[in-house]
């Protein structure tokens, strides 16, 4: 079972801000170390925006080694959208940060988090009603992984 955290109406200056809470969430649920949230950065920085999957979502992620203690996910709902310079998916009010302590361990969290966008995920987070229903939200599309 994956540590699944949430957080909502986060504000954020731009896509370093946003990309920082989103991890910070994971470090604050105690699946990822300190250092997650810097490297998480980094990826954008040296990989530019392809982490945004799909319009006003963005998969937070770094490598295991670089702080994944353990299967975590989690939402950041955004209280302001932000620009992540993508052509086509921008502006971004949705971030799923993601994190694993080894490279095979995510595999089914990441298959049930696909199946789970792809049946309308995004749209049931956004549609939450608060901190509590977006974690609700987040924990039934990945708890058959």
């Amino acid at each position: 079972m994956s540590v699944v955290a949430a957080a909502d109406g986060v504000t954020a200056e731009n896509w370093r801000e946003a990309v920082t809470a989103a991890a910070a969430a994971l470090v604050e649920a105690g699946a990822a170390g300190p250092g997650y949230p810097d490297a998480c950065v980094r990826v954008v920085e040296e990989n530019g925006p392809y982490i945004v999957l799909t319009k006003g979502l963005a998969l937070v992620h770094a490598r295991p080694e670089e702080g994944g203690l353990a299967v975590g996910v989690a939402v950041t709902r955004l209280a302001t959208p932000v620009e992540f310079g993508h052509p086509d998916n921008d502006p971004v009010d949705l971030l799923l940060a993601f994190c694993t302590p080894d490279p095979d361990a995510h595999v089914g969290t990441l298959s049930a988090l696909a199946r789970a966008l792809s049946g309308g995920l995004a749209d049931r987070l956004r549609a939450s009603s608060d901190r509590e229903d977006l974690a609700r939200t987040l924990k039934e599309a990945v708890s058959n992984a």
